[in-house]
């Protein structure tokens, strides 16, 4: 899994989009297996794949003919295996872009979730230059090209909706299922939704018992999601009986609490409803002046 600088920056790039945390978590986890960064001559650089097919169409004929002579370009995807390690990938890109240094950064994925550099335009980037920039810049960043990429290709819906093979159809290509990364996104999400990842930290646990603002904003919601509650602040049997329910409706465990992942699933359902709302930043106000921290 990710560090927590790292978990975090995805979180907020998770609820731009109205999504669980968890759900794009999981995406970048699958992408750059669990890691943001590599060292390349003492700097901190992102993660990137250098795809020689896409380079050489990308060539004039006179520098195909040196690239090619060089190992660096190929007509078929998967004639020249890509470096296994980042170094050998960040030297080749470094060769490559000697030859063409559009051509080059267009060649590449970036980052945490792997996007392609020749995107650059269609996601709205200036030049490649100022995409690969974003991707350079740090996790923020990285981060947030992820999630343009993912917003601009329609892929929001099947990830609110944890539709695993729409999602990887649209973000992986039609052979997604040769190496089962529908599954591998499950899987990973499944990790991080039980791990409570995504989610901040040091927040109570709204159950039956509790009371105040913030259990009355947690009905307002249920009522507007379609199961009505008074909002009267006070945690009680109708409103386990509503938490259960929704928990219910959307395969969550129905123990009538909301934690990490019935918050982030409440999250996602407004977002879907046109009401884009962060549970977790209102509790996490609320109890700070409940106790004194605000």
């Amino acid at each position: 899994m990710f560090a927590k600088d790292v978990i975090l920056e995805i979180t907020k790039a998770a609820q731009g989009l109205g999504i669980e945390p968890a759900a794009l978590l999981a995406v970048a986890d699958v992408e750059s297996a669990g890691i943001a960064f590599t060292a390349i001559d003492g700097r901190r650089e992102p993660l990137i794949r250098f795809e020689a097919h896409y380079f050489d169409r990308r060539l004039s004929e006179k520098e195909r003919a040196v690239a090619r002579g060089k190992g660096l370009a190929a007509p078929v995807a998967g004639a020249i295996a890509n470096p296994k390690t980042q170094s050998a990938r960040w030297h080749m890109l470094e060769q490559a872009a000697a030859i063409d240094a559009k051509a080059a950064y267009e060649s590449v994925s970036w980052g945490l979730g792997q996007v392609m550099g020749a995107h650059w335009a269609w996601l709205g980037y200036v030049s490649v230059d100022a995409l690969v920039a974003e991707a350079r810049s740090g996790v923020a960043g990285q981060a947030r090209l992820m999630a343009l990429y993912i917003d601009k290709a329609g892929l929001v819906p099947s990830l609110r909706e944890h539709d695993w093979a729409s999602f990887a159809r649209g973000y992986n290509g039609p052979a997604y299922a040769r190496n089962s990364y529908d599954l591998k996104i499950a899987t990973a999400y499944k990790s991080y939704a039980e791990s409570g990842m995504g989610a901040p930290a040091g927040i109570a646990l709204l159950r039956k018992g509790s009371k105040g603002e913030a259990v009355a904003e947690l009905q307002r919601s249920l009522t507007a999601l379609g199961y009505p509650l008074a909002a009267d602040g006070d945690f009680g049997l109708a409103t386990t009986r509503a938490v259960k329910r929704f928990q219910a409706d959307r395969a969550l465990a129905t123990d009538g609490i909301v934690g990490p992942k019935t918050a982030a699933a409440v999250q996602a359902a407004l977002a879907s409803h046109g009401r884009p709302w962060n549970l977790w930043s209102r509790l996490k106000g609320w109890l700070a002046r409940l106790f004194g921290r605000a």
